[in-house]
């Protein structure tokens, strides 16, 4: 891991592309971001969003 030095990464813009993508998305390209972002909507940042998207897919179910 480079501390600070020179980095081919930033130098060709591949940090660039990936803060952007973040950004614009809302999902974290780091792994530590993306696990922390999934285990807040397992442990109640997004309940409302899995709810809902359950009782959707339930009604889909009883309707077909």
């Amino acid at each position: 891991m480079n501390k600070g030095g020179f980095s081919w990464k930033r130098l060709i813009g591949i940090t660039r592309v990936k803060q952007n993508f973040a950004r614009k998305t809302g999902i974290p390209t780091s792994k530590s971001g993306l696990e922390r972002k999934i285990g807040g909507m397992i442990l109640g940042k997004g309940c409302l969003i899995i709810l809902f998207g359950a009782i959707v897919l339930g009604s889909l179910i009883n309707l077909i």
